[in-house]
């Protein structure tokens, strides 16, 4: 098994790198063709304590995040937490590519005391997995670079009071970007987005068959983005680019569908139809039913009578 090695600050990746140490002690803009990783890359696993912005280009290394495997042949950018375990294995063709992209490295107290600091865990999309990575157009590519380099240039030049706060306006215009490129991303791949809805309704009608509820209880949205082999945060994003509901909305209209048609019939009373559509207690059921519908079970079966 790979041991875990844990890069508490920005200079830890520095070291790993086999880059000269970072110019600011919290916050990095590493030039990826310059990065020399040991030969042993495949037994490398690590654990961060920063944020990475990744936009790179052809490297030679697959990574594997989480379940996952990616190649970065093309142009695409990835955003990574801190506490995120993410490991490397070495391409056979390594010595055949030149990679290239930069990385920027941002530690959580660079953000300190700005109101980014609490409206970046609101960005989705660094709970993505790096098969959901961003791609980028020429266009798109060349102005998340202008940032990058305007940040860089303004943490090389003399840091005075007005440093940070133009850095972090900056590192806010990046994400701001990236999520409308992420919204015209889910636009112009609307066609496997579509097959990815076909593939949640045939999910959630496979959950709620032959009782399979009532030994697995309700599915969760982590359940159901596992099955379709996704993010929780990116199949959330997508559905709601495409449908306007999230994943959990989608899995509660489900429910009430289900409901709707045992309710129809006297055959089961609403305590036996909540178990059976995975509830462990039947007032949680009528507590989502009335919110859904504006009625209780009991009125909405009355309506059939």
């Amino acid at each position: 098994m790979k041991d875990l090695k844990h890069f508490k600050k920005v200079s830890d990746y520095h070291k790993q790198a086999n880059i000269a140490a970072p110019e600011h002690p919290l916050i990095s803009l590493v030039d990826y063709s310059q990065v020399q990783y040991p030969s042993n890359i495949e037994s490398l696993k690590w654990k961060q304590d920063y944020y990475t912005i990744g936009l790179k280009r052809n490297v030679p290394y697959k990574f594997f995040y989480g379940q996952q495997e990616y190649d970065f042949d093309e142009g695409v950018m990835t955003f990574i937490a801190p506490n995120q375990i993410m490991s490397l294995g070495e391409n056979p063709n390594i010595k055949t590519n030149t990679p290239s992209g930069w990385l920027l490295l941002v530690h959580p107290d660079f953000l300190w005391n700005s109101s980014l600091a609490k409206t970046i865990k609101q960005y989705e999309f660094f709970g993505y997995t790096v098969n959901e990575a961003l791609f980028l157009s020429e266009k798109e590519e060349q102005m998340m670079l202008n940032i990058l380099m305007q940040i860089q240039g303004e943490y090389q030049s003399n840091i005075d009071k007005f440093s940070q706060k133009i850095i972090i306006a900056q590192i806010e215009l990046l994400l701001n970007y990236a999520e409308r490129f992420y919204e015209r991303q889910f636009i112009t791949r609307n066609i496997s987005n579509h097959q990815v809805l076909s593939q949640l309704e045939k999910v959630l009608a496979e959950y709620f068959t032959k009782n399979q509820t009532i030994e697995n209880s309700i599915p969760t949205v982590q359940d159901v983005a596992d099955r379709l082999n996704l993010s929780p945060n990116y199949l959330s994003s997508m559905l709601k680019s495409l449908t306007g509901q999230s994943t959990q909305q989608h899995i509660h209209n489900t429910i009430i569908e289900k409901a709707k048609e045992q309710l129809a019939t006297p055959l089961l009373s609403i305590s036996e139809i909540a178990y059976n559509l995975g509830f462990e207690h039947p007032a949680s059921f009528t507590k989502l039913f009335k919110n859904k519908t504006d009625m209780s079970p009991s009125e909405f079966r009355k309506t059939y009578n």
